[in-house]
């Protein structure tokens, strides 16, 4: 029978959280790459140009949590994805003046978008700046001999935008890769201190053990996406030892987790756990992880009830923009397309956050155009301080971070010639609220069955991974490197299953979910783990001490 249950929470939906370890990377790349730009077009009196340099410019915000090797690839890629979609936009505005084609194409454009960067895993700001940018284009005058030109600039500034990326690969050539051992290690510790205060039961415990496999997991990715070397294979030890914190819990002392993660900071020595055994088999990272992902084809057809809300909650939105006189029917598109999360219930906390978000920031935009319209220099000013703004903020809250997109993406639309003010902000204020309510009713009405589907292939995935690991433990010597393999299989398979889990009990019309099935699949599972960590003799002494001495970077 269909489960019936539409959640719209609103506690917590504002809440503050954390800063992001490295918020100030993406704030002060984005300035870096902007203002040179933007300055000299300033300088040469042609602002009205600078929606195309900003297209290659906004690339700067991407992949700052990638080892440099994968970083220099995938910002390629995003110039490239950026470029093409603004070339799209363009050869579409070139052709028709009809606002229904260009809300159409807009529409289409935002869905591709939106399914790459989620089947690739981009990434923050995933395609909402594309989108912005695709869709915004389609509404600026064009003819078909500009176009080549307006790529042009936007290509110069992507590589602009690549270079201040790579940039700080001189100065710290593994740091992406530190952090995410750091993190892992310090997502173990907080895990077995869970552990120990609520003895391994409870939702705490439950969601810590969920945090810290999602962390290894990552950190595991993080390196096989970097170079080999020596400083790879001493971070891989001690994401073993965050594994193996994971695993056994109850015997790991978290002081020493936390330790090594903070040694990890700066540029200093890997801190180099002496006590693992059988380290080439422990180590063989490549041949653990070489299943590696599904090709791209496949991870697209989930993601098929996303394109359709995306496609289609962008274009109603716009189409009903049209339908009340609004000037500028992309900020609704936009809006629609900014909503659109794993489930329902995550897209109406998003939808919450952007509307939020943005009446505070059209308040903003109240009190700096005066500013901005001092002089030009002034408007380029305040728009690289509201770009600082928006990256500084928004790991801490989506809402917080739209206060300064906000009043950046009003200013903006100055760069060609002065605007009414007052008529800004209501377009604004009346597109942020028709593309709230009909991106969200757009995602209510599109179900997403396929959920209930993924939720039992990763159940099946995990009961198999887990077989397969506790047959490997009855042999009596199993083929060297074989229980490693399953062991780091399993627990992959263990993060898949949570993340589909979670995304399946946020949607509201499905069969009902096998909750006991999952609970019961998680916990043998991380049993398995235990006495595969156990099997190898991995267990850590509590009462051992560190070797100190660091190995060369």
């Amino acid at each position: 029978m269909p489960r019936l249950r539409l959640r719209l929470p609103l506690a917590g939906v504002l809440r503050l959280g954390r800063p992001s370890d490295i918020w100030f990377k993406p704030a002060l790349s984005v300035v870096a790459a902007v203002a040179p730009p933007n300055l000299i077009l300033l300088a040469l009196d042609r602002l009205d140009l600078a929606m195309y340099t900003m297209a290659g410019s906004l690339c700067a915000l991407y992949a700052h949590n990638r080892p440099y090797a994968a970083r220099a690839r995938v910002l390629a890629w995003v110039v490239l994805g950026m470029t093409g979609g603004l070339a799209v936009a363009l050869l579409a505005a070139s052709l028709t003046t009809s606002a229904v084609v260009l809300v159409t194409v807009g529409a289409l454009l935002a869905a591709v978008q939106k399914v790459l960067c989620d089947a690739t895993r981009l990434g923050p700001p995933g395609n909402v700046v594309l989108t912005f940018i695709g869709s915004a284009s389609l509404f600026v005058p064009q003819t078909p001999g500009q176009i080549p030109g307006h790529l042009g600039l936007a290509l110069a500034a992507g590589v602009w935008a690549w270079l201040i990326g790579m940039a700080p690969r001189s100065a710290r050539p593994h740091g992406p890769e530190r952090r995410a051992t750091a993190h892992a290690l310090n997502a173990a510790a907080a895990h077995v201190a869970a552990h120990a205060a609520t003895d391994g039961t409870g939702d705490g415990h439950t969601r810590s053990r969920a945090a810290a496999a999602a962390a290894v997991h990552a950190a595991w990715q993080t390196l096989l996406s970097a170079r080999a070397g020596e400083t790879r294979r001493a971070l891989e030890r001690l994401v073993v030892r965050a594994e193996i914190a994971l695993a056994a819990p109850a015997d790991t002392d978290p002081t020493r987790l936390s330790d090594w993660a903070r040694d990890l900071r700066g540029t200093g020595p890997v801190p180099y756990p002496d006590d693992l055994v059988d380290d080439d088999e422990l180590l063989g990272l490549d041949a653990g992880l070489a299943t590696g992902r599904p090709p791209l084809w496949r991870r697209l057809g989930p993601l098929t009830p996303i394109a359709v809300r995306t496609a289609l909650g962008c274009a109603l939105a716009g189409y009903a923009s049209l339908a009340l006189g609004v000037g500028r029917p992309y900020w609704a598109l936009v809006t629609a397309a900014s909503l659109y999360q794993a489930n329902v219930t995550l897209t109406w906390s998003r939808g919450v956050q952007r509307v939020v978000g943005n009446l505070v920031g059209v308040l903003a935009f109240a009190a700096l155009v005066p500013l901005a319209h001092v002089h030009r220099a002034a408007l380029v000013l305040v728009c690289l301080a509201l770009n600082f703004g928006a990256e500084a903020l928004i790991s801490r809250n989506y809402w917080l971070g739209s206060v300064c997109v906000t009043p950046m993406a009003l200013l903006i639309t100055e760069f060609a010639q002065v605007q009414d003010s007052g008529r800004l902000i209501t377009e604004r204020l009346v597109d942020t609220l028709v593309g709230a309510v009909v991106g969200f009713l757009a995602a209510v009405a599109v179900t997403n069955r396929r959920a209930g589907d993924c939720l039992g292939h990763a159940l099946t995935a995990v009961e198999r991974a887990r077989e397969h690991a506790a047959g490997l433990l009855a042999e009596p010597r199993p083929v060297p490197g074989a229980l490693e393999s399953a062991r780091r299989g399993l627990a992959a398979a263990l993060v898949d299953l949570r993340a589909t889990a979670d995304a399946a009990s946020g949607e509201w019309w499905q069969r009902t979910l096998p909750e006991e099935r999952v609970v019961t699949a998680e916990q043998s599972g991380h049993r398995t783990l235990a006495a595969t960590v156990r099997r190898q003799g991995l267990l850590l002494d509590r009462d051992a001490s560190t070797k100190a001495e660091g190995v060369r970077r």
